[in-house]
């Protein structure tokens, strides 16, 4: 099938957006190719069409687990057999998505960047027929990017296993520098760039100076129609700003990745069906939501980079309507910006001890750990050892670089089991033992194919059908585990830390100071520009623009700066105009200051009075007390 054959047929368009075409013919041809769209630019279609239309599988490499599920899904239900391995499963699990991968009819292998440092995935990916790498979230592999990811690094080694495979990396976000990085860091032969034009037209953004801010938002809500997002800083905000709303009678509701899964889901759905007017979140909220039809987004505090912010606030407006995108941000905001970024950066004795403590935390001995993988409680341990949540989630990041770990996002994994024994130890066993028999018939009549890979299952269904009570059934399934019939992978909705390499004491850790120097240096570079776009009396507009390398922009006309300027000059045309009428009438004869008023058709009384009173100030007009004269 014609590309445009196979994007009527699973997706029902009847052309391409703008773009999209051209980046696939590249990638069909076999190019490396960058493709820079904005949020909502059908950035997915880029990879997934053109590996639909050749022989073989796809593999993408994306750090949003939410999103890879979410995209693995839609894909299935197309009918377009779709795998995801990130952190958090079992090897086992990982071994038979592999097999599948080699032998059966997968066309997409989705993997977080932290599955690649695994040597069990690259060996079986040498095995595969892959057609092409597609990198979502590009700008993640650039240390000058504003999201680096160091596991990013590691996927130019893939390209070692396939090196007549090309590459399509994409993203919404990225500087010149940081597309020249991308290139050289994926190992780019002859680059086709593809970039769409970072302007939104449909999009006002306004920066307002406001202490404040809920009675800013309340007025924002009440004169914009239609659905909207509020972006706060952390989760507490979310409930207070959320509550604020519902008692001035806005439907509103909050959501942050604290919150149980199940949770988010129903919140998500009930603001995607409009039932909720108003989501206040953390910029943990938003990542592949397609809702087009957001109106405002406001960010009631200062983003930590002109990347992040241009992201959230591309979230407005998709369907091309007319919608905001509001910052409000005073000077106390600012200080506060300044303060994080030096709370940030932890020293190398800061970055060891948190290392020493996750050992501790994980009750791991010296030389023990690698290729462990963990739940880890980002809340419980800082409060364990009493230290702070940004400086450890940044040490954190330091040892990721230097490949001590990877930590993983949120991440909902369902119940899994997988039959380890076969079908007939698995008959004579519910002979033997009568009070399994039940319970095993339930999960195989229920879920298919549970002797061939992993199946999802819900206890509660399972125990709902054989009439037990959720925890019962829970320790039931756990002891055929025990007893060698199943393997078992309970639920779990946590990050993942996993243990690169063995624990290591503090002598031999070897933290690189050089990064982070440079990252200081980085962060410091993105925090100016954000205090320089919310300061500059310039169009919004194009100050981003020419953040993005789009130097020669127009004025958009609608952002706060260029409607401040638009009312200055209609005031400035309109005094010019009183001017004139107040002149002309003097000119023939000297007037009563009753006389100006009446007879000048322009303005009304009180800016008539200010003219006059200018005009007399400036001497091109006389007064004896009583009338007035040239």
């Amino acid at each position: 099938m014609s590309e445009a054959e196979i994007l009527k047929r699973y997706w029902g368009f009847d052309s391409f957006r703008p773009l999209q075409s051209d980046i696939i013919s590249s990638v069909l041809n076999g190019h490396d190719t960058l493709a820079l769209l904005p949020t909502g630019g059908g950035k997915s279609l880029c990879f997934q069409i053109p590996a639909l239309v050749k022989e073989g599988i796809c593999l993408v490499i994306s750090p949003l687990i939410a999103l890879m599920k979410d995209q693995v899904e839609n894909l299935k239900a197309k009918g377009i057999e779709a795998v995801a391995i990130y952190a958090g499963m079992g090897k086992r699990e990982i071994d038979i998505l592999l097999d599948n991968c080699i032998y059966g009819k997968i066309k997409f292998l989705y993997l977080s960047p932290e599955r690649l440092l695994s040597e069990i995935v690259r060996v079986r990916i040498s095995y595969m027929n892959v057609n092409l790498i597609a990198v979502d979230e590009a700008h993640c592999i650039s240390q000058w990017g504003y999201d680096f990811r160091p596991p990013y690094q590691q996927i130019a080694e893939i390209r070692e296993l396939h090196p007549k495979v090309p590459v399509l990396a994409l993203t919404a976000t990225a500087t010149q520098f940081v597309r020249a990085d991308i290139a050289e860091k994926l190992k780019f032969r002859e680059a086709k760039v593809f970039v769409q034009s970072f302007e939104r037209k449909n999009l006002s953004y306004v920066v307002l100076d406001k202490e404040d801010k809920y009675k800013k938002l309340i007025d924002i809500v009440r004169n914009v129609k239609g659905s909207g997002l509020v972006y706060v800083r952390n989760r507490r905000e979310t409930a207070e700003v959320a509550s604020f709303l519902i008692r001035n009678q806005i439907a509103a509701d909050f959501y942050h990745a604290g919150i149980e899964r199940a949770e988010r889901f129903r919140k998500q759905e009930e603001w995607k069906k409009n039932k909720i007017r108003v989501m206040v979140a953390t910029n943990a909220f938003g990542m592949g939501i397609d809702k087009a039809d957001v109106r405002f987004v406001v960010h009631l505090d200062l983003p930590e980079s002109l990347e992040a912010y241009y992201q959230e606030a591309g979230r407005a407006g998709r369907d091309e309507q007319k919608a905001y995108a509001v910052l409000l941000a005073n000077k106390s905001d600012q200080m506060a910006l300044r303060t994080k970024y030096a709370d940030h950066f932890p020293t190398v004795e800061d970055i060891k001890k948190t290392y020493h403590y996750l050992g501790n935390y994980f009750q791991l001995a010296f030389g023990a750990g690698e290729g462990l993988t963990f739940n880890f409680d980002l809340a419980d341990f800082c409060k364990r050892f009493n230290i702070g949540v940004i400086k450890t989630m940044a040490a954190l990041k330091f040892l990721e670089h230097d490949g001590y770990l990877t930590l993983s996002e949120n991440i909902f994994l369902p119940s899994r089991v997988l039959f380890t024994a076969s079908h007939e130890d698995v008959y004579r066993f519910q002979i033997e033992n009568a009070g399994y028999d039940p319970l095993i018939k339930a999960i195989l009549r229920s879920y298919g194919g549970a002797f061939d890979q992993y199946v999802k299952i819900e206890e509660n269904e399972i125990a709902k059908k054989v009439g037990l009570s959720f925890s019962t059934a829970r320790k039931m399934i756990s002891n055929l585990e025990e007893q060698g019939l199943l393997s078992y992978l309970p639920q779990s909705d946590q990050p993942q830390l996993q243990y690169i390499r063995p624990r290591v004491d503090f002598i031999h850790m070897d933290i690189d100071v050089k990064y982070i120097e440079l990252r200081k240096k980085i962060q410091l570079d993105q925090i100016n520009a954000v205090l320089a776009y919310t300061g500059n009396a310039e169009c919004r507009n194009v100050q981003l623009l020419r953040y993005f390398d789009e130097p020669n922009a127009d004025k958009c006309g609608v952002c706060d700066v260029c409607l401040a300027e638009k009312k200055e000059d209609d005031l400035e045309l309109l005094s010019e105009r009183i001017d004139f009428e107040l002149i002309t009438l003097l000119q023939t004869q000297a007037r009563t200051i009753e006389e100006l008023i009446s007879g000048t058709k322009m303005g009304t009384e009180n800016e008539k009075l200010d003219r006059i009173r200018e005009l007399l100030d400036a001497g091109k007009i006389k007064t004896d007390g009583k009338n007035y004269y040239l």
